[in-house]
């Protein structure tokens, strides 16, 4: 509970997982008032707060609209409920630890040693806020540590989110003042002055779009005019500010032979040139996450046919201008399209790093669509627990989406932002480049059909295009699920948004055999009634088995028995917690519908 993490300082309980420190002096001699004091008492102690980090495979479960696993999403089950949610043990200790830090720090009487470990504590409180933010709204918002006898505090409501917000600014524009531009070692997975730029850039763009498209009021903190236009343009400045440094690029090595896209999120070190800031894994610190088991099989990952529309055609032109593109089969789905598609999903020719044999996509590990061969690096990290690329947590081809994004939103692009940003990313894979101007002219209708809540202005067909360009860039790495929320497009996480048919996967023209890889030969079986004898993986189209739109044929439906109907009015906060509110008599609120 809030109480039990917010409440006054105890040593032992803080300290016990610093052995080193634990070694200086008896452990009942350790208290706030002889810590703090030096480099590597506050190095020990802001270590923790990197913790707060998502591990890449829980990145991986946000299902959305583009991808769907072994289970739905609470979000899109509608089963999040205020008994379930927890404030518990964890949800808010990290808090208390930063602000502790604060009021404790004077302790070192270094001034720049004492001010860089500030940067890493400003960075984590916005980080901690943000993420409480796009969950639950308001919030009670604390910058100091709450006695156990300050009934008060503990018992204050929630404060408005615009104030909440405006605090992760300004934790973030202290980070920037104060942060290093780069550590002496280790610089890519410690914080630094453009890892503050970074997060303030997608946490203003996230609260910028939020407001504007929920129609949230403005209001004034600090004689600061807060408005959905304020976190745009802050967001644009903080991702500009990054831009104009020409320090960062986009990757473009091909080590591999397999693509420069591909290449890049296989990499066991991190490549500075785009990671703002990475999270190491490796062998030897035993340190390692589980994505490639994951996407290999055990969350059956798959990518729907909403998210394979999105890819462009190489040439830049649209796939629904492409004759018969609805029910193109799979491996005539990738032909002739951007290359990241053939480099994020399994194309016809795949084959995993270091093996000679063709992978066949044979729906074996996923529910009957495309599955996801991004991250997926040599068969050494194939088992539970084995991977050891490094992730990236920012990276620049983010920014520079946010940058356009944000810069559109305001009616403010010009061609020349599309070129530092959309056409800078395209150009990795040797993608056409988009026309700002081209796009404004003729929307295009199907992304316009995927997000009927788009802003109606001159700059609508830059922002679906920009839509469309995020979606593809920045699939599996833990955005799209926070994207529609903030954009107003909640209810298309849901199977039933799609008219009570779920979610579709792969497109079939008929019962019978499916050559997928194109080589002439059949690969998988469709059938009905008794199962055929054959050395191909067989589907049932019977009940129980696959389900086809159209019964005999069509697209491969995915969680079509769901049938959820999106709340509009309550699905895009998360509930407070129960108990937490029995705690503070009600204190704090309930959003709406819960």
């Amino acid at each position: 509970m809030i109480y039990r993490f917010l409440a006054a300082f105890t040593a032992v309980a803080a300290l016990t997982s610093c052995e080193d420190f634990l070694t200086k002096e008896p452990e009942t001699d350790l208290s706030p008032g002889s810590f703090f004091s030096n480099d590597t008492e506050l190095e020990l102690w802001t270590n923790r707060y990197y913790n707060q980090f998502p591990a890449p495979e829980d990145l991986l479960r946000l299902y959305a609209d583009d991808y769907v696993g072994s289970a739905l999403t609470d979000v899109a089950k509608g089963t999040r409920t205020p008994e379930d949610e927890n404030w518990g043990t964890g949800a808010w200790q990290y808090l208390r630890w930063i602000n502790l830090q604060f009021e404790y720090d004077q302790n070192c009487v270094d001034e720049a040693v004492r001010s860089k470990y500030e940067g890493v504590a400003h960075f984590f409180r916005a980080w901690f806020y943000f993420e409480k933010v796009k969950k639950y709204g308001d919030v009670p918002y604390y910058d100091y540590v709450i006695s156990d006898t300050d009934w008060t505090s503990l018992k204050k409501p929630r404060d408005s989110r615009g104030y909440v917000m405006y605090k992760v600014i300004k934790d973030l524009d202290l980070a920037y003042e104060k942060l290093p531009d780069q550590w002496t070692a280790d610089a890519t997975y410690r914080l630094s002055k453009n890892a503050a730029l970074a997060l303030k850039s997608r946490a203003a763009l996230f609260e910028g779009t939020f407001r504007k498209y929920h129609d949230i009021p403005d209001e004034t903190v600090d004689g600061q005019q807060i408005s959905a236009q304020w976190f745009l343009e802050q967001a644009a400045d903080a991702a500009g500010l990054i831009i104009a440094q020409n320090k960062y690029s986009v990757y473009k090595k091909n080590s591999t032979g397999l693509g420069a896209y591909r290449d890049f999120f296989i990499l066991e070190d991190a490549a500075p040139e785009e990671v703002i800031l990475g999270i190491r894994f490796n062998t030897d610190l035993l340190i390692r996450h589980n994505m490639q088991f994951a996407l290999l099989g055990n969350y059956r990952v798959s990518a729907t046919n909403r998210f394979a529309n999105h890819y462009l055609m190489a040439d830049g032109s649209k796939v629904q201008d492409k004759a018969g593109y609805q029910t193109m089969s799979y491996a005539e789905s990738f032909a002739d399209r951007d290359p990241r598609m053939a480099q994020t999903l399994l194309a016809p020719g795949y084959k995993q790093v270091g093996q000679e044999d063709e992978t066949v996509e044979t729906m074996k590990n996923n529910l009957g669509s495309y599955s996801i061969i991004k991250f997926i690096s040599d068969d050494s990290h194939n088992t539970a627990t084995t991977s050891t690329t490094d992730w990236p947590l920012f990276r620049y081809p983010e920014v520079l989406l946010n940058y356009a994004e944000a810069k559109a939103e305001l009616g403010t692009l010009t061609q020349e932002d599309i070129e530092l940003t959309v056409n800078a990313i395209r150009d990795r894979v040797g993608m056409a480049h988009m026309s700002m101007e081209e796009a404004n002219a003729a929307p295009d209708a199907l992304m316009a059909s995927y997000y009927p809540n788009v802003t109606q202005s001159a700059m609508t067909g830059a922002i679906l295009e920009i839509r469309r360009e995020r979606t593809v860039e920045l699939v599996a790495e833990g955005f799209r699920q926070w994207d529609m929320l903030r954009w107003k497009e909640g209810k298309f996480l849901t199977p039933n948004a799609y008219g009570n048919k779920g979610f579709e996967g792969l497109y079939f023209h008929s019962l019978g055999e499916y050559d997928m890889n194109g080589d002439n030969e059949p690969d998988i079986l469709l059938y009905t009634g008794e199962k055929p004898s054959t050395r191909l993986e067989a589907y049932s189209v019977d009940e129980g088995g696959l389900t086809l739109s159209e019964g005999d044929h069509g697209y491969v439906l995915m969680y079509s028995a769901e049938t959820y109907q999106w709340n509009e009015e309550r699905d895009y906060l998360w509930p407070i917690p129960q108990d937490q509110r029995i705690a503070t008599g009600g204190a704090l609120t309930q959003n709406p519908g819960y």
